[in-house]
């Protein structure tokens, strides 16, 4: 109750702020553009609704991780198990867990327009110039990885004289970072310009492995390399390269048995991850239209172990209780797009229009290899102990070929009619050593129209009818009985959302807000519901994903920056989510209920006060309202919120920063578990993952040229 009434306070002050900011004038606002749509727009002319996490936002953020940025955005959740959160939710669609079967996500991941979708982990933040997250199904733009929505990543590019930053950080918990990025022309003509980057990030980790007497167990090493080439070819043509390096090299060993943060792992997992990716871009410039060309290829490796008992011989004693699993997983992809994207404005019927059409292809093949091994022993029967040591594998590749297209019809000069579609064929091919296999396809279509109206040059209204889908898939390794095969193969999933909005940016005072209002109908939808074949033996806990006939989401989204005067401005964003799972014949009993991780609403609100010319504080509190952690069971999460303070001060080219996460050191989770992990009875037990508890430290940054 408490938490609640401290939101609904913190509300009517975003509301009394908001109505009082209308006649609040002050310095003029940086104007800001969107980056992951066909063609660079401003934000007052997006017709969905997107939060932009600008450079400032990025640079001033100590923990350089999308993670970390992640809890400023409504209506985005993650569910992390292991070092790093790998899969996100948007509007509580999305994975929470490592899939089963087919690796396809609900929520893209886009780093230069590379897809990383399922692999977020790797999103360090350093040297980064924008983030934009779009809530909502892109299935006319991206396609079957977007069912919810898209993340998109925007590293600095490289720039036309010599110029850098290096950044230096150091907090509790053993937390230290360096980092130092640059770049400028090759060329005297300036024709070939690069950029570099580097940054390493260490820390001990939360949790004491109070058993082996060590405080690294969950540690985080990490190491991100990025070199960016554009060469200007001619007036006409342009061509980029990209070869980037993430080695991510973490222990995992997160899971107690008494919800602490002290752990009793004998064997300590480890959650380790290295991706190389190599990107190709080239523009070419003609009378009416550019030629744009996107190739990638990414390879990455990752190892993934627990301790799946959380304990030891003494902590399990007088059971005989060790299971320990660990997979290797080697995923290879391959992306090429074609575009032709027209110059503004193009003219049909006497109209300006703008125009894209082409083709995108999608490769991926993955492997995985998986080591059992356990022991299980009762000291009244008299047949034990049991050992058990299993082995499996499996091979994956899909191929996903994609057409689209999109048409911006210009009524008049304040009225635009918006027209996109995308049409996907999906195959695939699955074998493993248990002589399972499969052969999956679908052909899939995604489409979206609206209409935006120009009120002035500082506010547009836009409403919008789109619908997304997500590829079907399988479910493997189940141990299913005969007559028990229809949950082996689920159905594809279409999402059809609708929306209103409203954009204001002011070109005379400090001032610019948003909101959207939409309501989405789930067909097929997708449910991931947990199960353990073997009460005694915790690696049989598996998932299984299934159709749900139908599911409803409707909410609100809404933010605001506001200059309450030369030294004082306030910004905020509320997300407001209503869920709900529909006509589940094998589950009546979630008929119903809303649907897991999606919090009815979420928030930050925060302040920055200029000290001076050369200093500012900053403060802000993110919150979330109780969510269901499964679709399989009715535990729920509590609702937190989280303060945050940050001190900068700035001399010459230094900035010096002071700044603590979770002042508070408020104790909330992230995910939970239910299911049988204590012998001898191993009874349904709720287990919780804990979010990060209060941090601070000190950065330096110098930027240089």
């Amino acid at each position: 109750m408490k938490t609640i009434t401290f939101f609904r306070i913190n509300f009517y002050l975003f509301i009394s702020l908001f109505f009082l900011s209308i006649f609040t004038i002050s310095d003029e606002i940086e104007e800001i553009v969107v980056k992951a749509d066909w063609r660079d727009i401003k934000i007052i002319e997006e017709d969905s609704s997107v939060l932009i996490l600008n450079k400032s936002i990025l640079s001033d953020e100590p923990i350089k991780h999308f993670e970390s940025l992640s809890y400023l955005i409504p209506n985005l959740n993650f569910a992390a198990s292991d070092s790093r959160a790998r899969y996100f939710q948007i509007r509580g669609i999305g994975e929470r867990s490592g899939y089963q079967g087919t690796p396809n996500t609900s929520v893209a991941f886009l780093i230069d327009d590379i897809d990383y979708s399922g692999q977020g982990g790797i999103a360090t933040t350093f040297d980064v110039d924008q983030i934009e997250i779009y809530r909502g199904p892109q299935g006319s733009r991206i396609g079957a990885n977007a069912l919810a929505g898209l993340i998109y990543i925007r590293t600095k590019e490289p720039t036309s004289s010599f110029e850098g930053t290096s950044e230096l950080m150091i907090g509790n918990y053993g937390s230290r970072s360096t980092g130092i990025a640059f770049g400028g022309p090759i060329s005297e003509n300036k024709n070939i310009k690069y950029r570099f980057a580097i940054r390493k990030d260490y820390s001990d980790g939360f949790r004491e492995n109070i058993f082996l007497n060590r405080s690294d167990t969950s540690k985080k090493d990490e190491l991100t390399l990025r070199l960016k080439l554009d060469w200007d070819i001619n007036e006409s043509s342009k061509l980029k390269f990209l070869v980037s390096e993430v080695d991510l090299d973490d222990p995992a060993d997160i899971w107690t048995i008494d919800g602490s943060l002290k752990t009793l792992s004998d064997r300590p997992g480890m959650d380790s991850q290295k991706t190389k990716t190599y990107g190709v871009k080239y523009f070419k410039e003609f009378e009416r239209f550019e030629f744009q060309s996107l190739s990638s290829f990414t390879d990455t490796d990752v190892i993934f172990s627990y301790d799946a008992d959380w304990g030891n011989e003494i902590s399990h004693a007088p059971y005989l209780y060790d299971y320990f699993s660990e997979t290797f997983r080697g995923r290879q992809s391959y992306g090429q797009e074609f575009r032709l994207v027209s110059k503004k404005k193009a003219s049909f019927f006497k109209k300006p229009v703008d125009w894209v059409v082409g083709v995108n292809n999608l490769k991926l093949k993955e492997n995985n290899n998986r080591y059992d091994d356990g022991a299980y022993g009762d000291p009244a029967d008299p047949y034990g102990p049991y050992f058990s040591n299993d082995f499996f594998s499996s091979v994956y590749s899909s191929k996903n070929f994609a057409v689209f297209g999109s048409l911006d019809f210009f009524l008049s000069d304040s009225l635009k009619l918006s027209v996109g579609a995308r049409q996907e064929n999906w195959k695939s091919k699955y074998s493993d050593n248990n002589d399972e296999s499969f052969n999956p396809s679908d052909s899939m279509s995604g489409n979206k129209i609206s209409i935006t109206k120009f009120l002035d040059q500082e506010t547009t209204i836009f409403t919008s009818i789109s619908k997304g889908y997500k590829q079907g898939g399988f479910n493997t390794g189940l141990g299913l009985e005969a007559g028990q095969s229809s949950n082996l193969i689920y159905n594809p999933e279409f999402l059809t959302n609708y929306e209103l909005g409203i954009n204001f940016a002011s070109n005379l005072s400090d001032l610019s807000y948003s909101v959207v209002v939409f309501y989405s109908d789930r067909e097929d939808q997708q449910v991931l519901i947990s199960q353990q074949l073997d009460p005694s033996d915790p690696n049989t806990f598996s998932y299984l994903t299934q159709n749900a006939a139908e599911g409803k989401n409707f909410g609100i989204e809404s933010s605001i920056d506001i200059g309450l005067s030369d030294k004082l401005s306030l910004f905020g964003s509320l997300g407001f989510l209503e869920t709900e799972i529909n006509n589940w014949e094998s589950r009546p009993d979630l008929e119903g209920r809303a649907q897991a991780h999606a919090p009815r609403t979420s928030y930050n609100i925060g302040l920055n006060y200029l000290l001076s010319p050369n200093s500012d504080m900053t403060f802000n509190l993110v919150g979330k309202d109780e969510f269901y952690y499964s679709d399989s069971h009715d535990n729920k999460s509590d609702s937190y919120y989280l303060l945050n303070g940050q001190y900068n001060y700035t001399f010459d080219e230094w900035t010096i920063s002071l700044w603590a996460k979770n002042i508070l050191d408020e104790y909330y989770s992230v995910r939970g578990f239910y299911f049988g992990n204590e012998a001898p009875n191993f009874e349904d037990t709720l287990y919780k993952r804990h979010g990060d508890p209060r941090q601070f430290g000190m950065s330096i940054k110098y930027d240089f040229k």
